[in-house]
């Protein structure tokens, strides 16, 4: 296309569906347009585009697969440069992942959200006492270390509720809840409902 009767644009455009709690703290730290502007980085985004166009007019076997994984290798970069890229002083989600001291602590309560953290490991694991991990923790992601676990876990939950695949025995066990009433409370304090009537709520709205 040409715009403004210059030169020619080339102009490629993707659309993507997120869904689930996990999806709402993401979306909600984002803004409304992302500018990649340094050359390197807008050269791997080009190389991505080209195979992308290369795969769509091809028609080979695949080539739809092909450029849905080269539209994933897009967002995924283009979220990766925005993250490295965020301000020291930002808070939220993304900063926090993209903090070297604060995104191995993240990591490791997604990927055991059963365990019992203590804010003492977790400092440890970022490297920091007690009481300067607390204040970083606080000052970059909004909340406490516990507080964030809590909610993390019940969007964990939230997303089987949905699925329907676990009964609320086993959803509690395998975030770590000793037993089902300890669960319920946490739940319907994070997302002011109970899991039963979230589930059934949620799957009201689907229907609808």
């Amino acid at each position: 296309m040409t715009y403004n009767g210059g030169g020619d644009v080339f102009l490629v455009g993707s659309r993507f569906e997120v869904e689930g709690r996990h999806a709402e703290v993401m979306l909600q730290t984002l803004p409304p347009l992302i500018r990649v502007e340094a050359s390197n980085d807008r050269a791997k985004l080009r190389l991505y585009i080209d195979l992308m166009m290369d795969e769509l007019r091809g028609g080979r076997p695949g080539a739809f697969q092909m450029a849905q994984n080269l539209s994933h290798m897009m967002l995924a970069q283009t979220l990766r440069l925005y993250i490295e890229g965020l301000p020291e002083g930002e808070v939220g989600w993304l900063a926090a992942l993209a903090d070297p001291k604060l995104g191995p602590c993240l990591k490791a309560m997604h990927s055991a959200p059963a365990h019992s953290w203590t804010v003492e490991e977790l400092a440890r694991i970022a490297g920091m006492s007690r009481t300067s991990f607390a204040q970083h923790f606080r000052d970059r992601v909004g909340e406490t270390p516990i507080s964030y676990l809590t909610r993390w876990r019940m969007m964990s939950a939230a997303a089987k509720l949905v699925r329907e695949q676990d009964t609320i025995t086993q959803i509690s066990m395998s975030l770590g809840y000793s037993s089902d009433q300890a669960f319920n409370t946490a739940f319907k304090r994070v997302t002011g409902q109970s899991p039963r009537l979230y589930a059934r709520r949620q799957k009201q709205g689907a229907e609808a």
